[in-house]
């Protein structure tokens, strides 16, 4: 029954020709089959490039001091298995358009003639949101966060000897969540196009959504000074601030569409 009701915004309006449910199925698994090859061809050929991949990953910590970029494989098989995860997040980065497209492609029947013409555009759009995440936080964000960790180790009088399971976890998850943060006006369109969100709720919860932004930024940000934080939080502010002017339009449009 919850993927039937999950299925009903394929639906063309008031269309004659509504597809079964199986066929609903059908298309979605042939949306996550092709997902899941375009992944893997991307993975194969980062893993490929997994020397290379080490070398960028590991650039931030030669920068802060060159005798902790030497990483300690605790592991036997630590080698092909950060190997595998990294090849992993980057097949993420690379095939990221595509997997947009195949997804649009399975909502597509929902849309209207001209919503579909900008399918592209849009898709070229999150990406570029999604490389800029990504990329503020390589070459900012995360330096900062890591010379954080490491003058706290030193200030315990400890040695920062750290091990590859534990930095290469930490730095991509950190960069690719980063990346899908930036990610947020596209969902919030995509949520107001299928009425889940509406202008008003934005806008009336503007203030709350600030402070969890804040708090959120707060509890991200290892740094205690307040520019690292103000400098966490007024994107992600600008992008939410750009959410409700987002829906506003959208909603505007709305009934101009429908008279026409």
């Amino acid at each position: 029954m919850a993927l039937r009701n999950l299925f009903k915004f394929r639906e063309l309006p008031e269309s004659e020709t509504s597809k079964p449910f199986l066929e609903h199925l059908e298309d979605l698994r042939w949306a996550i089959v092709k997902m899941a090859i375009t992944l893997l061809i991307a993975m194969v050929i980062c893993f490929a490039f997994r020397s290379l991949l080490v070398q960028v990953m590991q650039r931030p910590l030669h920068e802060i001091d060159p005798k902790i970029g030497a990483l300690r494989a605790m592991g036997v098989t630590d080698s092909l298995t950060i190997s595998f995860r990294l090849a992993f997040y980057a097949g993420i980065v690379l095939s990221f358009p595509l997997l947009l497209y195949f997804l649009a492609e399975f909502v597509l029947p929902a849309l209207t003639a001209m919503e579909k013409r900008f399918v592209l555009p849009a898709i070229f759009v999150s990406f570029a949101l999604f490389l800029t995440g990504v990329l503020t936080c390589y070459y900012w964000l995360l330096p900062k966060t890591i010379l954080f960790f490491f003058h706290d180790t030193e200030s315990l009088g400890w040695t920062a000897a750290w091990t590859v399971q534990e930095y290469y976890s930490f730095v991509t998850r950190f960069t690719i969540g980063f990346g899908l943060a930036f990610e947020l006006p596209v969902v919030v369109l995509a949520l107001v196009r299928f009425g889940l969100v509406t202008y008003p709720f934005m806008a009336r919860t503007r203030p709350y959504a600030m402070v969890l932004i804040f708090i959120l930024a707060t509890i991200i940000t290892p740094t205690p000074d307040i520019l690292t934080l103000i400098a966490m939080s007024l994107p992600m502010c600008l992008l939410y601030e750009s959410c409700i002017w987002i829906a506003w339009f959208m909603q505007r449009k709305a009934p101009k569409a429908l008279n026409d």
